[in-house]
């Protein structure tokens, strides 16, 4: 469940199958990897729509969940 600023929750499918696929390929927390992360949560059909505002609330909030689980598998979350 994805948490957005005005306390929106949104159900996605498969976020942490992609999170774990890209920690294994040891990819950082970056812009680049929050849009690979929106591609592959379209490519398991979430619905992400193409307003550019959207898109760009949605990387950030992919990004923050990203780091956190980066941190929290790297054992430095604490």
């Amino acid at each position: 469940m994805l948490k957005f600023f005005d306390d929106t929750q949104v159900g996605v499918i498969g976020l942490d199958d992609i999170m774990a696929e890209l920690y294994a390929e040891g990819r950082k927390a970056t812009d680049e990897t929050a849009k690979e992360i929106i591609e592959r949560l379209e490519a398991k059909k979430n619905y992400i729509p193409w307003s550019e505002r959207v898109r760009k609330e949605y990387a950030y909030v992919l990004l923050m969940e990203y780091r956190a689980y980066v941190k929290e598998r790297s054992g430095s979350g604490g």
